[in-house]
């Protein structure tokens, strides 16, 4: 069986029809696909540095929550801590007086402890009358003050000379967490 010449142009013109219609159709599929795969490949690298950007962020946090903890630590050390408000007062007084005689300085009278709650916060000012023969006791005494832990801050001082002895007045301040302290002072009234 033989094909003749216009089987055989019909045949050719069928297949140029068959290429053409198969790449008008199949262009724009592949293109679609390309396109698909571009978009995944962007979606993937937009995942990917937003993870690392996590990562890092992270990595700042975890920094910041250290340096945070470690203050609040810190700060911790520098409050006092008591049962009750009379207990804090009593530490507040010890460590003064304490500070006092280790610096050589007498202890001639204190007053009773002022305080001021607020915003969960117990700032307890005491006052203490004072007498000593050297000048320099009272540097040390201050540098004590300064470098005590739990913190006492001073926040007046008065030193006066008569003859051969100094006498003054300081006033420091402490503080404390009043959490759970409210109740014991409503109790012990």
């Amino acid at each position: 069986m033989e094909i003749s010449a216009r089987e055989k142009n019909i045949l050719i013109l069928a297949a140029a029809v068959a290429v053409i219609f198969a790449i008008s159709s199949g262009l724009p599929a592949l293109r679609d696909f390309y396109q698909l795969r571009q978009e995944n490949i962007e979606g993937v690298q937009i995942d990917i540095s937003r993870e690392q950007r996590l990562i890092e962020d992270m990595l700042v946090w975890r920094e910041r929550r250290v340096e945070v903890e470690t203050k609040a630590q810190q700060l911790e050390t520098q409050i006092f801590s008591g049962a009750t408000i009379p207990i804090i007062e009593a530490n507040i007084q010890r460590v003064l007086s304490q500070h006092a005689r280790d610096s050589g300085i007498t202890v001639a009278s204190t007053r009773l402890a002022d305080r001021l709650e607020t915003a969960g916060w117990l700032m307890i000012s005491q006052e203490m009358s004072f007498r000593t023969s050297e000048d320099g006791n009272t540097i040390e005494f201050l540098e004590k003050l300064e470098n005590s832990t739990p913190k006492l801050r001073v926040t007046d001082f008065n030193l006066s000379r008569s003859r051969n002895q100094y006498s003054g007045s300081i006033t420091v301040v402490g503080f404390a967490r009043s959490e759970g302290l409210a109740t014991a002072v409503a109790n012990s009234r």
